[in-house]
């Protein structure tokens, strides 16, 4: 296959940047876009130009880290995948794509595709702590669970945190990703104590750090490598009316 690459290169957040066009050839349908990023910096280290900057690490969807936009989305073309599960396949020979950071006030871009996602990190840490003991795992029927509510947390706890909900939506909202940190815990016995200032907290750290707010266009949902849904918003509303009122 032969492809157009169009990459964001940036030098740091203080400079200014622009879309460079690449020309790559020798790329196989069986390989991933990172790898063919890897096959383009390989050349242009060979020829004394700086290496394209880009986040990853377990290239399997699990960490979140490659936080690209491909032609315009987040992630890429097809859903539920992170970037790194994108393989060029899903693209026709001779295809132009078009590679950029995530858009966001509250992303700043460090180098060309790497942006900072600390904000994300400061919102959890407002979440606070769970109050257990600690010690060895207690029994499995401790704790009696329906299989909804199980569900349910879980599904909510496949969030991993990349920041595709906030570039998607038009506003830079990080509302789904809030809401399901704050589902996975609020549905669960074990979040139950710090159950109202985990919502508290984690909404004022979301407002502090810049993101807008939901319109409820669903395109975080729609865009969302794990697929999280917007119920966990609706369920983040009414814990911070909740943690209001009572």
């Amino acid at each position: 296959m032969h492809i157009t690459l169009n990459i964001w290169r940036q030098k740091d957040r203080n400079s200014q940047g622009g879309l460079v066009t690449y020309e790559l050839s020798d790329v196989t349908p069986d390989m991933s876009l990172l790898e063919a990023l890897d096959l383009l910096n390989l050349g242009l280290v060979r020829t004394g130009v700086d290496a394209i900057a880009f986040d990853n690490d377990c290239r399997e969807g699990i960490c979140g880290t490659c936080c690209l936009q491909i032609n315009g989305r987040p992630h890429g073309p097809l859903k539920g995948v992170a970037a790194c599960q994108i393989y060029m396949r899903s693209f026709e020979d001779n295809a132009t794509i078009i590679i950029e950071p995530f858009r966001a006030k509250a992303f700043p871009i460090v180098k060309d595709l790497v942006i900072d996602r600390s904000a994300f990190d400061r919102i959890i840490q407002a979440g606070g702590f769970i109050s257990v003991k600690t010690g060895g795992a207690p029994d499995g029927n401790t704790l009696p669970i329906s299989k909804h509510t199980l569900e349910t947390a879980f599904d909510a706890a496949a969030c991993i945190g990349c920041g595709a909900c906030v570039a998607a939506c038009k506003n830079a909202s990080a509302m789904l990703f809030v809401a399901a940190k704050v589902a996975h815990l609020g549905r669960l016995p074990q979040g139950q104590p710090e159950r109202k200032q985990r919502a508290l907290g984690m909404v004022a750290q979301m407002d502090s750090e810049g993101f807008g707010a939901c319109s409820n266009t669903y395109a975080c949902q729609y865009e969302c490598p794990k697929q999280i849904s917007v119920d966990n918003i609706a369920f983040l509303n009414s814990e911070i009316l909740r943690a209001k009122i009572f």
